[in-house]
């Protein structure tokens, strides 16, 4: 399920009062403060839901978001908001602390306490959502890591980014009726980071052990035109063995080779149907999904969907087309 929310369809007039509704009724209750001007104000914003995760994926002018003390004190169900920033910047402010975000950083606060959010060149943010209760730490570890920036430095942060962006982005997987799915693996992944960002091996063994899986499907799924992807490669990014990679993807009944192959070729048939690349040879096509040899690429490609690559584009963008 998801509701999208475009203030180009609305009348100035009526923008405030439906991005008000829409995120008191769906997100958070919060005050919303605006830098521009009614005519000028603009704001994209869609809904999502896997199980317990929220996201709340956002475009929007300049803008200041506040969670007075009174809102919070009337919060019956605390959450943690994790804050992912996907271009610019911005600023998260609670319990005294003030993290500055740039592309690629993200930082998390929990309702149960007020909190400010600046926006001064505008929002370009993916909100996730989650119980308190669900995040698995205590209170005052909870409280320790509000406000503080996760990045470069929390060896989790980049595939952890990377696999929220991907969640965040990718509405087909909402609509799949698959979306619960993904929802126990994010929470243990946001969980691991934010213990390793807290320092604690005590509070990070067992998640990080749990998202095992999950991290390394998050980075073969980042990798899969990389020609160079392999399991040494996989295993060297995640600091284990090849042996231990194996054994962590076997749990899950998950062959290295054959994963990867069904990926790579779901990416080739996706982009064979893409309308806006028919000028893109298949060949490179095929060399671009990791199939450098042609013959291979077709051969392949027919075991798993019944024709060539050439027939495949042709018969679906024939289709696309009428």
């Amino acid at each position: 399920m998801e509701a999208i929310l475009d203030t180009v369809t609305l009348a100035p007039a009526e923008r405030e009062d439906a991005i008000r509704c829409l995120v008191r009724d769906n997100v958070v209750r919060v005050e919303i403060e605006h830098h521009v001007a009614a005519p000028q104000l603009a704001v994209s914003l869609t809904l999502g839901q896997y199980g317990d995760v929220g996201v709340c994926a956002t475009r929007a002018t300049p803008t200041t978001v506040r969670r007075t003390p009174r809102l919070a004190r009337e919060d019956t169900e605390p959450m943690v908001f994790l804050s992912l920033q996907r271009t610019g910047s911005s600023i998260v402010v609670q319990h005294g602390r003030e993290a500055v975000l740039t592309a690629g950083e993200f930082a998390v606060y929990d309702t149960a306490s007020p909190y400010s959010l600046l926006f001064a060149q505008g929002i370009d943010t993916a909100f996730f959502r989650l119980p308190r209760a669900a995040i698995g730490l205590p209170d005052a570890a909870v409280r320790d890591v509000s406000a503080v920036r996760v990045g470069a430095g929390n060896p989790l942060a980049g595939l952890t980014y990377q696999y929220l962006a991907r969640l965040a982005g990718d509405p087909t997987l909402l609509r799949s009726g698959y979306g619960t799915a993904v929802a126990a693996p994010t929470v243990e992944l946001i969980r691991a980071t934010l213990a390793v960002q807290l320092g604690d091996e005590h509070l990070s063994r067992d998640p990080l052990e749990n998202t095992a899986a999950a991290r390394i499907l998050a980075d073969l799924r980042s990798h899969l035109t990389d020609a160079q992807l392999s399991p040494a490669t996989v295993a060297a990014r995640h600091h284990i063995s090849v042996r231990y990679l194996h054994r962590i993807l076997q749990r899950e009944n998950i062959r290295f080779a054959e994963w990867v192959r069904h990926h790579r070729l779901e990416g080739a048939r996706r982009e064979l149907t893409d309308r806006t690349r028919t000028n893109l040879p298949i060949a490179a096509i095929g060399r671009r999904w990791g199939f450098p040899d042609a013959t291979h690429f077709s051969k392949s490609f027919r075991a798993a969907y019944g024709m060539s690559p050439r027939q495949w584009r042709d018969a679906h963008c024939t289709t696309a087309g009428t």
